[in-house]
Parts: structure tokens; sequence; C-alpha cells
């Protein structure tokens, strides 16, 4: 990097330097941005094809305090009407063969967004999130790799991925505080073929969010094939999949994993207006603890935690956004709770089915509510309750657990 003038003093914006590299990659067809040890202050910058981003031990990318860079035109940021009214840090769009590695870090400087982001949480509780950018954001790729790396602070979201294929994200460290707005740890948007593994999310918003924004022409599902393995999840709202899932979600894995007081476990969550097709998820082998809850299978999004929902809801006509949740197998799995072990709710004209719970273990203050599901299965599995009974169940059929007080 410093022969293109890089300082890497945190003190210099070294902006043009980082872009010239890339661009010399990109022209060339490919080749490595090196960074050595240092912080390297940069505003927004994009990547080509056939590039590597190399951050040695001791390399910090340092994202620019200054929020009008971000914001495209200029300006007050405070205006914007989303986030995509900001330009991410680091992004790339219809790419091939990008990858993201070392022992470094990429450090977005969150902490000049979170404070404006809380106020406005706190004015407008029930409304959107204050629009911001995103950290790292890939758009149309395919064969993206990041191994080894930190990706900490984020104004918003750490690393989005959309529409992407053949992704493998190995080893990376994803942080920021618990009480970040937002700040997402790793999301595929319409992606396929995705490996998610040896990683350690720690975050304020979804540790991991598995989504599917809109339908994909010539394809059934617009997320599938995608496998989390060997993950830690720490401070966070856990592994998510939804809230959107319009373009339907296929054959999603978990396994291996280990959670420590996030506000989810395994989530999949949806609603009338955002829901689609998902189908054939499996979770195994995970350990849980000081989890709240410890499963939250809904389809009412608003609803999805403390034992909410809607109920005596009238069904509703199904529609193209009706959410559908089925083939779910949830085996190998241990949780304490800090308060209830979980839901999993339907809707009156969609129900769960086909959950099976096989050797699996809660214990929690209170019981599993299974509402507008059929199908449900329990398998040589346990709820230990301290209060009330281990199950309440509204048009739900359920077999293998008997309900005990």
């Amino acid at each position: 990097m410093h022969q293109f003038g890089a300082k890497g003093d945190g003190k210099t914006l070294d902006t043009a330097a980082i872009q010239a590299a890339l661009d010399a990659c990109g022209k060339a067809g490919g080749g490595t941005v090196h960074f050595t040890a240092g912080t390297y202050l940069s505003q927004p910058i994009t990547v080509h094809t056939k590039t590597t981003v190399f951050l040695e031990a001791g390399a910090t990318l340092l994202a620019s305090p200054t929020q009008s860079v971000f914001f495209k035109g200029g300006g007050n940021w405070l205006a914007a009407k989303s986030s995509d009214n900001f330009v991410p840090f680091i992004s790339g769009k219809n790419l091939t063969d990008i990858t993201i590695t070392g022992q470094g870090t990429i450090d977005g400087n969150g902490a000049n967004w979170w404070g404006p982001a809380r106020e406005f949480r706190t004015k407008n509780p029930s409304g959107p999130a204050l629009p911001r950018p995103d950290l790292v954001v890939f758009d149309h790729c395919t064969n993206v790799h990041l191994t080894g790396v930190k990706l900490i602070n984020s104004p918003r979201a750490h690393l989005m991925l959309t529409d992407c294929e053949a992704v493998v994200i190995e080893g990376v460290t994803v942080r920021s505080p618990a009480s970040a707005p937002n700040t997402e740890g790793i999301g595929p948007d319409n992606c396929r073929n995705v490996t998610i593994a040896r990683c350690t999310i720690d975050t304020g918003d979804d540790n991991i969010a598995i989504t599917s924004g809109k339908k994909v022409a010539g394809r059934e599902f617009g997320s599938e094939n995608i496998t989390v393995t060997n993950c830690v999840f720490l401070h966070g709202h856990g592994m998510s999949i939804g809230s959107t899932t319009i373009g339907g979600l296929h054959h999603v894995v978990v396994k291996n994993c280990r959670f420590e007081d996030t506000d989810n476990g395994l989530r999949i969550k949806s609603g009338r207006d955002r829901g689609g097709l998902v189908e054939d998820i499996s979770y195994s082998d995970i350990t849980m603890k000081n989890v709240h809850p410890a499963i939250s299978i809904v389809a009412y999004y608003q609803y999805s935690t403390n034992d909410k929902f809607l109920k005596h809801d009238p069904a509703q006509p199904v529609t193209e956004t009706t959410p559908i949740f089925r083939n779910i197998h949830i085996s190998q799995v241990t949780a304490t709770c800090t308060q209830d072990a979980g839901l999993i709710i339907g809707l009156p004209e969609s129900v769960v089915s086909n959950v099976v719970l096989e050797n699996v273990h809660f214990t929690a203050e209170t019981g599993l509510t299974i509402a507008n599901a059929k199908g449900v299965q329990f398998k040589n599995s346990s709820i230990s309750v301290e209060t009330g009974p281990q199950f309440s169940a509204e048009n739900a059929e359920i077999k293998g657990l008997k309900n005990q007080k």
C-alpha cells in the first residue's frame, strides 16, 4: 500500500491511495492489495474482480468519521429515507473471485452513528430504524471469500451479501457492542451455496440473518444451500432466518454451534406482508446458555418473543406473501433460557408443519408456546420449567411429550 502513497498513520486520509491500488488490480485483471501493520483511514472504497485484500495482523482499515461522505449527495445524513441512500464502506458489484483475508481489522467507526440511532429509536419506538451505511457489501458476486479478518463497529450491518453465489466466510470475527442498534453480523440475501464456518459473532442485532427479499426469476428459492457450522454467537438476536422470506428459502443447515447471552437462539421470523416458503431447515449439535428464548419460529413478526401473538386471530386469505414454514428438524440441542423456552407459532391460514425436536433438552422459567401448528413431534426430549406447564398449545397437533406441571 505504501507504494501508492498510503500513510497508515490513522490521521491522514488514505482513500486515494487505497482506491488507486484497488483500481490497479482491476486494470491488471486481478491482484492483491496488501495492508501492512498500521491504521489506514479511508472514505468509501470499491473493489474489483479477481482482487484480494490482505490485511496483516496489526493492520486496520478504519472508516472515516465524516458521515456526509457516506451519504449519497452529501449533506445532512439524518435526512436519509432509507439505508439505500448510503454508500457502504467497502463494496463490490457484479464481480467474481473476491477475497478479503488476513488477521487484520476492518473498523466502521460506528460510535459516530449509534447515538443518533438510539435517540431516533427512543422517539420512534415502533417505527423503522434510523438509516445508516453498512460496513462491507457485495452484490451479484460469485466466489466470495472472507477468512480470518475482524469486522467491527459497523454503523449498521457488518457484512451484507445480495444475490451472491459460492460464498465462504471462515474464521471471521464480527463484533460491535450489544447496545449498538441494528448492527447485524452477517446477512446473506437471495444467496446460494454459502458456507459460514468457525466465526465468532457478537453484535447488537441478528448474529446471522438469512433472508430472501424478492422472487428470483428462474429459481424456486431465492436463498438455498446455506451451511452455518462451528460458530460462536455471543450478544445478538441469534441465528435468524427472515424476516423477509418472499423469495423462499430452502436447505439451511446449522450445526455444531454455541450460543451464550443471545436475545434469541434459533429463530425463523416472518409476517403476512413479507413471507414466503421456508422449508428443509436443520439445526443440530447446538448448545445454548442464558438465551431468550431457545427457539422462536413465528409467523407474526412483531410478536416473536415474550409469548406474544395474536390469539383468536381470524384466518386471512393466502397470498404471495403468506409465510409457510415446514420440514424443520432440531436435534441434539441443549439450552438454558432466562425466560420462556420459546415459541412455535404459525398463522391460522398457514400453520407451521412437520417440526421434529429430537434429543432436545430445554431448561427455562416457563415453557414452550405452540400455536397454529401440526406435526410437532418430540423424540427423547424434555422441557424443564420453574413454573407452569412444559408447553401450552392452541390449534396445535403435538406428539411425543406429555405435558406435566
